[in-house]
């Protein structure tokens, strides 16, 4: 059985999401982000309980194709940002409609509608807070972290984090992430 979950952002994400359905006695058989596959079905009673358990953790079951989808693209672009660095060889649109299946402006529609929000400003916010995580650590040069997350150069980079935050890079540094957000609320 294939279930779909909303909010599964991170590796811990997965272990938190894999102990509940362990504890209900369904391990998993296959997981990613935002999606669980077990061997067996789940009794309405036992999808009940993890749901409850889910909801209780930020966790939340998506039954609908269109929370589906648009948790897919949000799953993708979280994925592309957080372990993909430097990877992405084509435009977003490109890569959301070949990984997703469906037209661009099918999903740009969808998701602007759902999320109030465009998938671009969405897919900027979070190479944003990864740009801010990067800096936080402090281990990569700012020209390092532009190529890591697909930016063109420096300058744009900097420009973006100032539209974005109101702060240059290296004034977000001096104040060593105070701003920075969770990947929940992006």
């Amino acid at each position: 059985m294939k279930l779909y979950i909303k909010n599964m952002v991170c590796d811990r994400c997965k272990l938190a999401v894999q102990a509940v359905f362990s504890e209900l006695g369904h391990p998993v058989l296959h997981m990613q982000l935002g999606e669980a596959e077990t061997a067996t079905d789940l009794t309405a009673t036992e999808k009940e309980e993890l749901e409850r358990r889910l909801t209780a953790l930020g966790f939340e079951l998506i039954g609908d194709k269109t929370s589906r989808l648009i948790e897919q693209v949000k799953t993708l672009i979280i994925d592309l940002v957080q372990k993909q660095h430097g990877e992405l060889q084509q435009n977003l649109s490109d890569y959301l409609s070949s990984r997703v299946g469906k037209d661009y402006h099918v999903l740009s529609s969808l998701f602007s509608t759902v999320e109030g929000i465009t998938i671009e400003k969405f897919y900027i916010a979070h190479k944003i807070e990864k740009v801010k995580e990067l800096l936080v650590y402090d281990e990569l040069s700012l020209s390092e972290i532009a190529y890591r997350l697909n930016y063109s150069s420096v300058a744009y980079l900097s420009s973006q984090f100032k539209k974005v935050t109101g702060l240059t890079p290296s004034h977000f540094k001096k104040i060593k992430g105070q701003k920075r957000k969770s990947l929940n609320d992006v």
